[in-house]
């Protein structure tokens, strides 16, 4: 044993020499730099020499357990969003951009400290328990989370089918305190739902389709693209596109999306970072379809994030829809993910968005055009009667006693629709 850990050592030295060597030829790096690469690795390897030759628990300090357990502790210092995969956790967020994984169905982070609800996912156990947006998770199975790392939370939410879990949970709305017993299940996100023209009793004379965007993952963008063909078979005229509680995705995803309603090469995000190779411009394809250009409305809320606020800002910047609703969440930052040659990968914080008008989206949100706040009460009913599933007949009734923000746009593109049309016959005379 005290020759593997001999050698082990030895090995952690070799690492160190090399790590030497690499700052010898960097020619940024100054003789008198403070920030000393070689010493601070050769604390790191004294540390863990000690530990693995004392600490009494023999089982406890494996190089494996060790090191992974330091890879967690760096990266989770730096920001809330950065991250260190072990390789089950990896797989798991691969799953994630497929559609597919096992657990509650929240989309979680932290804000301001405390690990909030970013949006529960439709027809997942905890969108069918009544959780909102921007509640605060305070403990998980009993275990607070004050001091709990992301990803720890993350893996503690997860788990297999029928497990059940126990979260105690703060509304800042009204306060209260609850807890819910949930049951895990396999999430298959569906994320384009609701596609069909809005009841004329709403719509008056105009033909106003209604698409809602549940997340941005790998067959959003196609979907959504079926979605439109088959409106614009309908009649279309104009378009509500709800991205209310879409805790976001892929941005390639979010940025094809943008091309449903952009000219192709339109610059609809850029992110600005450390190093100049984080400095990147993201437009629309050349190869996208060109599409009518409708009246179009957005819908948005505090629990639209990430994917969602780069659509939006784009079509807000650009004057390509209103925007309706409430600011963002404001979760603006570029996680890389880079895979280790374990299998696990480092998720790290490289850069920030920025909307075509160079808006920073992180810690800011996108505000709309037509601020239209909710109640407490109405957000409630609404998520209930999504997750309900209810019928498109029910629609009038829904949108007029629940949902003033879907009412809102609708009058909106109307008002557009008018105005075009008297500018319209106008110009005939």
């Amino acid at each position: 044993m005290k020759q593997r850990f001999a050698l082990s050592v030895l090995a952690l030295l070799v690492l160190i020499n090399a790590f030497l060597a690499v700052r010898l030829f960097n020619a940024h790096a100054a003789e008198t730099d403070s920030d000393n690469g070689y010493e601070q690795i050769a604390v790191f390897a004294k540390a863990i020499q000690l530990l693995r030759q004392d600490y009494v628990d023999g089982n406890k300090t494996s190089y494996h357990d060790l090191i992974y357990a330091a890879m967690k502790g760096m990266l989770a210092s730096l920001d809330p969003h950065s991250q260190f995969l072990e390789p089950e956790d990896f797989r798991d967020m691969q799953d994630d951009t497929r559609s597919r994984f096992n657990g509650l169905g929240i989309e979680v982070s932290s804000k301001n400290g405390v690990l909030t609800v970013v949006a529960p996912m439709e027809d997942t156990p905890a969108a069918k328990a009544g959780i909102l947006p921007g509640d605060q998770i305070l403990k998980i199975n009993g275990t607070p989370t004050e001091k709990m790392e992301l990803q720890q939370a993350v893996n503690l939410l997860r788990g297999k089918p029928g497990q059940k879990a126990t979260l105690t949970v703060l509304r800042p709305s009204t306060r209260e305190v609850k807890d819910y017993v949930l049951e895990r299940a396999e999430v298959k996100v569906q994320s384009v739902k609701s596609v069909h023209l809005i009841d004329r009793d709403l719509a008056g004379a105009f033909k106003i389709g209604y698409i809602r965007l549940v997340q941005f993952n790998e067959p959003t963008v196609e979907d959504l693209a079926k979605a439109l063909d088959e409106l614009q078979k309908q009649g279309m005229q104009a378009l509500v596109l709800d991205l209310r509680n879409n805790p976001g995705g892929l941005l390639n995803s979010a940025v094809d999306v943008c091309g449903q309603f952009l000219p192709p090469n339109t610059a609809v995000v850029s992110t600005q970072g450390r190093v100049a190779s984080q400095e990147r411009e993201y437009t629309t394809s050349a190869a996208s379809k060109e599409r009518p250009k409708f009246p179009l409305a957005v819908l948005v809320n505090e629990g639209s994030a990430s994917g969602a606020e780069i659509v939006s800002g784009a079509l807000k910047d650009l004057k390509r829809a209103i925007i309706v609703g409430e600011t963002t969440f404001g979760k603006g930052s570029v996680q890389n993910v880079m895979q280790l040659p374990d299998g696990s990968a480092l998720r790290f914080t490289t850069a920030k968005y920025y909307t075509p008008s160079k808006q920073v989206i992180h810690g800011n949100g996108v505000t709309p055009n037509i601020p239209v706040p909710m109640s407490a009460e109405q957000e409630r009913a609404l998520f209930a009667s999504r997750n309900a599933d209810p019928k498109v007949e029910d629609e009038k009734i829904q949108v007029r006693s629940r949902d003033p923000q879907l009412l809102r746009a609708i009058d909106a593109l109307k008002g557009v629709m008018i105005y075009a049309q008297q500018n319209n016959l106008r110009t005939v005379k």
